[in-house]
């Protein structure tokens, strides 16, 4: 009796689990790009193509559209769903708050576009469930989902582009034209070649010479790839700089069986390869506000 009752016990354990995993609200994505596709629905040029226009808008207006796309929101309704994505992400510009989130529930068969507080006198709720069921579903229920997606993309972009916003402002570059996502994809290939390619070279013409030519061949290899002339001056300072310091520490180093300098375990006390491998840095909210203006509809 009593194996019997820890039994049931444990069955009615199990269930409550059971229950309050399948009760659960679906965790809020990542904001890994202006596009975020967990379905694969996508190719990876539909999601570069899109990925470049909602770019240039941000570029010329400064608002930031995002699109995501999810299998479910289940047990949530798409509209409790798509307003914690777009408090989460904080897409648009702070007090301008000119966001719009376009979030697509493939299996639920439903879509929503979430409008900022900045948007809301131009990209109604009318307009936008106009844009809902004249532009995107009718190609949904074709099977054309990243056509219907680029033209909602686009109709929400006409409208933007049609409301007065604020200017956006240059981020501070003092006159040099650096691309952040090509210096986080480019930093860990900058500094681990200046450290090899440093020790061949300081070993060929010594120290010194050896890290200015160092320095140099950083420099033509960031112009060839990236295309960047002042990030190629400031890959070839950088290089020249770290190719000397490595110098100098491989200098005071014991030639055998000791411990190593502090390049062993520290190689990366720089921060150059902390977040290389993450995307997180490429595309980030503005810290605009949504106050559950838009529209929804299902195909």
């Amino acid at each position: 009796m009593r194996a019997l009752s820890v039994v049931k016990a444990l069955l009615a354990t199990l269930f409550v689990c059971l229950a309050a995993i399948a009760l659960a609200d679906v965790a809020v994505p990542q904001l890994t790009g202006r596009v975020v596709d967990q379905t694969g629905t996508l190719s990876s040029s539909d999601i570069a193509g899109l990925s470049q226009k909602l770019k240039d808008l941000e570029t010329r207006k400064g608002s930031q559209v995002a699109v995501l796309i999810v299998p479910t929101t289940q047990p949530e309704t798409i509209e409790q769903f798509s307003i914690r994505v777009a408090e989460a992400w904080k897409i648009g510009r702070k007090k301008v708050d000119d966001g719009a989130l376009l979030v697509v529930a493939k299996n639920d068969r439903k879509l929503r576009i979430e409008v900022g507080y900045g948007l809301e006198g131009s990209l109604t709720d009318v307009t936008a469930r106009r844009i809902i069921d004249e532009v995107i579903t009718p190609k949904f229920r074709s099977g054309d989902f990243a056509g219907g997606i680029d033209a909602g993309v686009d109709r929400i972009i006409g409208v933007i582009n049609g409301e007065a916003l604020p200017v956006p402002q240059p981020q501070a570059s003092h006159g040099v034209d650096l691309d952040i996502d090509s210096i986080s994809s480019f930093a860990p290939v900058a500094f681990f070649g200046a450290i090899f390619l440093g020790g061949v070279l300081r070993t060929l013409f010594g120290r010194l010479l050896g890290s200015l030519a160092t320095g140099g061949a950083i420099g033509i290899l960031t112009w060839v790839l990236v295309g960047s002339i002042s990030l190629a001056l400031l890959s070839s300072v950088a290089g020249l700089v770290i190719a000397f310091i490595a110098g100098g520490l491989s200098s005071t180093m014991p030639s055998s069986g000791g411990r190593r300098g502090g390049w062993s375990s520290g190689s990366s006390s720089g921060g150059w390869s902390s977040g290389s491998s993450s995307d997180s840095g490429s595309f980030s909210g503005g810290g605009g506000s949504f106050g559950g203006g838009g529209a929804s509809g299902s195909w």
